[in-house]
């Protein structure tokens, strides 16, 4: 487990790295100079802060794989796999279940666009990338060792919210996400960790 954390960086927003073997990419934006050219992208959906292809052919390599939503596939070009929630895909020896990201009280992420969220395994080890995403039913399926979460508010889950994602998900460890860029701040994931103090542990990750 913690040889995967070593490995897994927060860049920003919705953006993580892992940077062991494969190179994994979610959600790129705002990337800067020098990191690691991506052996998969992982893209959750087409707006602009988690589709953008300008960060992504900072990253990509001839053989790079994009998985992704058909929306975002649009504006993309090389080995781009489009998948929907409910498919499974393995790249290599990573295995990657794809799960549905969507507003329940919110219209910017409609269930309806298909929106998606992902459930990688790497060396034994499941990592859940929420995507933009409120709290919603289909978390109670999802069985992760590390659940990367939102928590910011307005566009996704409040903190409060993303808790109770958080309890119902009982990840090993729980990383707060998507503040201190567009939306939120560092005080949303501080409050997201002190609410689940001595519950769940979670790592609030420095923005590299």
């Amino acid at each position: 487990m913690e040889k995967i954390l070593n490995h897994l960086h927060w860049l920003g927003h919705d953006c993580f790295l892992y940077d062991g073997d494969p190179v994994i990419y979610f959600d790129p934006y705002e990337l800067k100079k020098g990191k690691p050219k991506a052996d998969i992208i992982l893209i959750t959906h087409e707006h602009f802060d988690h589709c953008s292809p300008e960060d992504v052919r900072k990253i990509q390599k001839s053989d790079t794989t994009i998985i992704t939503d058909s929306k975002s596939a649009q504006k993309l070009k090389g080995d781009v796999r489009v998948v929907k929630p409910g498919d499974s895909i393995t790249v290599g020896n990573i295995k990657i279940e794809v799960h549905p990201a969507y507003n329940t009280n919110k219209q910017f992420h409609p269930r309806s666009s298909g929106m998606l969220s992902f459930l990688v395994t790497i060396d034994g080890v499941s990592i859940y990338h929420a995507g933009d995403t409120d709290l919603i039913e289909e978390m109670g399926n999802i069985r992760a060792d590390i659940a990367l979460l939102p928590v910011s508010g307005t566009y996704v889950m409040t903190a409060e919210e993303a808790v109770e994602a958080a309890l119902k998900i009982n990840p090993r460890i729980a990383i707060p996400m998507h503040y201190g860029s567009i939306v939120g701040s560092e005080e949303d994931a501080e409050k997201f960790k002190k609410m689940l103090e001595g519950k769940i542990d979670v790592r609030i990750l420095t923005k590299e």
